[in-house]
């Protein structure tokens, strides 16, 4: 008899074709589940049979109240190697194997750097005037010989402080952790405070991990700090910005605009009012979401089941 396995969250029904499923298909029977469900009775109705079940990122997150209705339940994969919407410790107790996949490493920089653009140059507004029967109804803003302000200089935030350096930018970065000398090894200004960044700087774009330590970085006073000609650029995550004082902000212009790829509830209720503001650009969480990504996502989810049927997990998380 086969083994169960549910993929979560297909929202773009692409999980099947983006890799080779037939090496596992003799022992793993597969289904691809393409909306979310977000009330719990349902989604243990539609996984309780499954040994096997695929997650997305963070878009369901699956916590002790929820592994405990899954007894058949051992193993879990999700793509990328970290995920804190899974309470390991839980899933360790209950016996369960947790596994994490790769990733292509580019998509959240670029798509970072579409809003980033997209804010300047209000392209959106001038799609929509063009649609409309309008022509030419901003200006926009220039990002050449502007100051780029960098949270966290990981990884991504060092693609994205490469990329404002190739359009002329003043690239400043700060993070807890950051020190002169990695911020020279970069090539690009040391702030000696979070206040300094985010008063000095023209854009600001965030890339730091959430934790006890980020969560609510951001408060309104810091948003008031900015420069109200300033925009603030979130593709990391969104408890790092305290969301009614972004929400205060945008309101009551103190900064000029704003773009999240983030929400705090995902997907964001119809009626929530970041799908409302004038001065807010929004997308819905596709920071990772591209082909190659996916490709390099589910390449590994694949392999993560066969070593598990192996009897040798890799890639576990605990």
């Amino acid at each position: 008899m086969k083994l169960r396995c549910a993929i979560l969250d297909d929202y773009q029904q692409v999980a099947l074709k983006a890799a080779d499923w037939s090496t596992i298909t003799d022992q793993v029977e597969v289904k691809s589940i393409h909306q979310h469900i977000d009330q719990q009775d349902e989604l243990v109705e539609q996984i309780s049979d499954c040994e096997i079940v695929v997650i997305m990122r963070e878009r369901t997150p699956f916590r002790a109240s929820l592994l405990k209705r899954l007894p058949h339940l051992k193993l879990l994969v999700t793509t990328g190697m970290r995920n804190a919407s899974i309470d390991l410790e839980a899933a360790a107790a209950q016996g369960i194997t947790v596994c994490g996949t790769g990733g292509a490493g580019n998509a959240t920089a670029e798509l970072t750097w579409a809003l980033v653009l997209g804010l300047a140059r209000n392209i959106v507004q001038e799609h929509n005037a063009i649609r409309s029967g309008q022509w030419q109804s901003t200006i926009g803003t220039d990002l050449y010989g502007k100051t780029l302000g960098v949270l966290g200089l990981g990884k991504l935030g060092t693609k994205i402080a490469k990329f404002g350096q190739a359009f002329g930018m003043d690239v400043v970065a700060w993070s807890q952790n950051l020190t002169q000398e990695r911020a020279d090894e970069v090539g690009v200004r040391f702030a000696n405070s979070k206040e300094e960044l985010l008063a000095s700087s023209d854009f600001v774009s965030i890339h730091l991990v959430l934790s006890d330590r980020t969560r609510g970085l951001i408060s309104a006073a810091d948003l008031k700090r900015m420069r109200s000609s300033a925009y603030l650029i979130n593709t990391s995550r969104a408890p790092i910005v305290d969301q009614e004082a972004l929400a205060e902000a945008l309101q009551n212009r103190w900064i000029a605009g704003a773009a999240v790829d983030v929400f705090e509830v995902e997907p964001l209720p119809k009626d929530d009012k970041f799908r409302s503001l004038p001065n807010l650009l929004t997308t819905p969480h596709i920071g990772y979401v591209s082909e190659s990504n996916y490709q390099a996502f589910y390449r590994d989810v694949v392999e993560d089941i066969r070593a598990y049927l192996a009897g040798s997990p890799v890639r576990t998380l605990t």
